[in-house]
């Protein structure tokens, strides 16, 4: 660990664990601080998508990931219960050179925070933040247990709820909805541990993805999780089911001074897009390049981050948001339209590609400048 880290990066989740991977292959010193005193045992993210694969790869998690991770080949699509459609995506076609794969987000952090080690980094778990200050030359970060780390640069990635977003009070703009989602870790027999299944139905949606082996990872809204599957299914174990009601943000800076913001800290939105995790993922990926540079006397780069980063994370969050209001309409219209529009993708490859690049993370270019 770093006595003195060149950069403080507050959460231990993906996008922080990235970013501290990202900056020590960089030869930068960080440390990396988290409140939770223990690393996550449940998981609400599971897709780690072709982009993610490639920005990892050099660091050698991609291969790891790969190597314990479920590829998911088949989508069947229904309507009220009724088939619509059946995707089966074509990666070379997207132009992926890896495949979207489940894995639950436990796991991935595992596989960063073991990476990690070889670096002499590990995350410091317990040592919440409690205040941030920063001047023309250093960052100031206070801890619970009353430490006092000073660094040149700071980066939060501490979550929805960003202890350092609020201190700098900066205004998370966007909408929460009411009802809630719910989320249930499921043995299924009657789907394949490479397939998943999506039922729009007229009073929301009821999402089924591998998980593992045998266990499945429903989402939906709008009905019991349990009521209305296909009859020829059987269900087994629960092995955990939660809910969750969901926001669509976007923070109104991602830079300010010395300090950026990453991951669920600067944007959240709904599940369906499969993005959040991955786009955390991006962040960190960014931010790593213009914090070095930085570092090594190129003043502009912390406002690069943030010019290259809020639009692409925006524009994400208003597409995911779209999607989400869509399947979450409960009108005849929409419900007409969860009916016409998959088929007629399936029907259209460049639509349904398109519409596959957003959920992979290839609808835009990960660049650093």
């Amino acid at each position: 660990m770093a006595a003195q880290p060149q950069v403080l990066i507050v959460g231990a989740g993906p996008a922080g664990l990235a970013a501290a991977l990202f900056l020590s292959r960089r030869d930068v010193p960080v440390r990396i601080i988290e409140a939770a005193l223990e690393p996550i045992r449940t998981s609400k993210a599971l897709g780690v998508n072709p982009r993610t694969h490639v920005l990892l790869e050099e660091t050698g998690v991609t291969a790891r990931i790969l190597a314990e991770a479920q590829e998911l080949r088949t989508l069947f699509v229904h309507h009220n219960g009724k088939p619509l459609t059946t995707v089966r995506p074509d990666w070379k076609a997207l132009g992926a050179t890896h495949p979207m794969v489940i894995l639950p987000q436990a796991r991935t952090e595992a596989l960063l925070t073991e990476a990690l080690a070889p670096f002499g980094v590990a995350p410091e778990r317990g040592s919440a933040l409690t205040a941030v200050s920063q001047t023309g030359d250093v960052v100031t970060a206070t801890l619970a247990h009353g430490e006092t780390i000073t660094a040149p640069l700071l980066l939060a990635a501490d979550g929805a709820h960003s202890t350092v977003r609020k201190a700098l009070d900066l205004d998370f703009p966007g909408d929460g909805w009411d009802e809630p989602w719910q989320l249930m870790d499921v043995d299924i027999d009657g789907l394949q541990p490479d397939q998943g299944w999506v039922d729009l139905h007229d009073e929301g949606v009821l999402l089924a993805l591998p998980f593992s082996g045998k266990t499945f990872r429903l989402i939906g809204f709008g009905r019991p999780l349990l009521e209305n599957l296909p009859s020829e299914w059987t269900v087994g174990t629960i092995h955990w089911e939660s809910d969750f009601r969901i926001s669509h943000r976007m923070v109104e800076r991602m830079t300010v001074g010395r300090i950026c913001l990453a991951g669920d800290a600067a944007h959240i939105h709904s599940p369906m897009g499969a993005r959040g995790m991955n786009l955390g993922i991006e962040d960190a990926f960014v931010y790593a390049a213009c914090a070095a540079d930085f570092l090594n006397g190129e003043a502009g780069r912390l406002e690069d981050y943030n010019r290259i980063r809020h639009p692409v994370d925006a524009a994400v969050v208003e597409r995911v948001r779209g999607l989400t209001n869509l399947i979450r309409n409960t009108s005849p219209l929409a419900d007409w339209l969860k009916g016409v529009v998959p088929p007629l993708l399936s029907h259209l490859p460049f639509a349904l590609n398109a519409g596959l690049r957003v959920g992979m993370g290839l609808d835009h270019p990960v660049t650093v400048r």
